[in-house]
């Protein structure tokens, strides 16, 4: 398992156009990954599921995969939300 601890950047949080662009690159992995916050744990790959965290401008959450790409997807994801949306 690979995880990372990455703070929230973007202003409006992971929500919306944030949520919809973190699980589509998700999706885009073969590892079942999942984003904690706290102690609540949401399928980095269900908007629904990942916009209940209800993670804001800058919340801890950290990125848990594991599978074949598992590196690969923390990092791509973690680089995502860590970064102000251009």
């Amino acid at each position: 398992m690979v995880e990372k601890e990455v703070t929230v950047v973007p202003e409006e949080g992971l929500h919306a156009r944030p949520a919809a662009k973190f699980v589509k690159m998700a999706k885009g992995f073969n590892s079942d990954i999942k984003v904690i916050k706290d102690s609540t744990e949401a399928n980095a790959k269900s908007s629904l599921n990942l916009m209940t965290l209800g993670a804001t401008q800058g919340d801890k959450l950290l990125i848990q995969a594991e599978g074949e790409d598992a590196e690969e997807a923390v990092e791509a994801l973690a680089e995502l939300i860590s970064t102000e949306e251009h």
